[in-house]
């Protein structure tokens, strides 16, 4: 009789594995598939960009000859080193101007308070729900009236990217919220200021949520075009890579820079994914430490 329940428990063991092996490798095929689909718009675009021809519409995606013809005419012949430049220069001041204005706004919201706190929370978030958009005529207005649009649009931008950034508070004040306030009384009673509190005690703490707002501010010039469009206004010396590549794909130019706009996809990609490839560990734990209550 033993022996028997014995045999039962090792078939219904050998059952549950092979049931747990086969939804696993089901789960990986269909992962897998989903990946295939996922990359293929990105491969035909790298391989695309190798292509020694210039038309869109050819009958084969591998290219018959491989070549660098397209990167060469990419600076040589193009705006588009001034254009990433620009872009370069946006994404590094507004990660830097964000981080330092939302870092700021979420511990003063984490750890200090006062009265209309709750209130100003509960307005910064419903006043984020409305597009940035609504509120493109008045700015461009006001650009305008300070020489902020066309060439000098990257200085305009990188003030429109952080001026609003304090109402993105709620990812790094959750994170703050997990930080005991124990830490911040012990400092105090040393003889700390709220200025050394933050800086000292607990900006060392919070590496992964400081290196996830650097991220998130470095990449967000790069696929701006709607904002950035308008402040321009079709000046080269002023285009991020976004808008200066847009204009490749109009009806006349497209059969001509369409292979160029692939190169220029390709090194716009790589500056973005580099530093998301190496700061995606901190990523990850900025996200889910504050994603908490708060």
């Amino acid at each position: 009789m033993k022996k028997q329940n014995d045999n039962q428990i090792r078939k219904t063991g050998l059952g549950a594995r092979a049931s747990r092996r086969l939804s696993n490798t089901i789960v990986y095929i269909i992962l897998i598939a989903i990946t295939i689909i996922w990359l293929f718009p990105f491969v035909g675009i790298v391989l695309e960009s190798f292509k020694t021809e210039t038309k869109m519409q050819t009958p084969y995606l591998f290219p018959k000859e491989f070549g660098f013809d397209h990167y060469v005419r990419l600076f040589k012949e193009t705006d588009f080193l001034k254009w990433f430049i620009n872009t370069g220069i946006m994404g590094v001041a507004t990660a830097l101007l964000q981080t330092i204005f939302i870092l700021s706004m979420s511990y003063v919201l984490s750890r200090l308070r006062f009265k209309g706190r709750k209130g100003l929370m509960n307005f910064m978030l419903i006043l984020g729900m409305f597009p940035g958009f609504l509120t493109m005529i008045l700015i461009y207005k006001v650009f305008s009236d300070f020489g902020l649009t066309e060439g000098m649009a990257p200085l305009g931008l990188i003030i429109v990217y952080f001026a609003s950034s304090g109402m993105g508070y709620y990812v790094s004040k959750g994170f703050f919220d997990t930080i005991p306030k124990s830490l911040d009384e012990a400092a105090r009673v040393d003889g700390a200021t709220r200025f050394q509190v933050f800086y000292k005690v607990i900006m060392p703490l919070s590496k992964p949520i400081v290196i996830y707002t650097i991220l998130m501010g470095f990449m967000a010039p790069w696929g701006d075009f709607m904002m950035a469009s308008y402040l321009i206004h079709e000046n080269s010396a002023g285009m991020n890579v976004a808008v200066g590549m847009y204009e490749w794909l109009s009806r006349t130019n497209l059969n001509t820079y369409y292979t160029m706009f692939c190169a220029a996809g390709v090194i716009v990609a790589i500056p973005v994914v580099t530093v998301f490839l190496l700061l995606q560990k901190y990523y990850v734990e900025g996200v889910t430490g504050g994603a908490v209550k708060g």
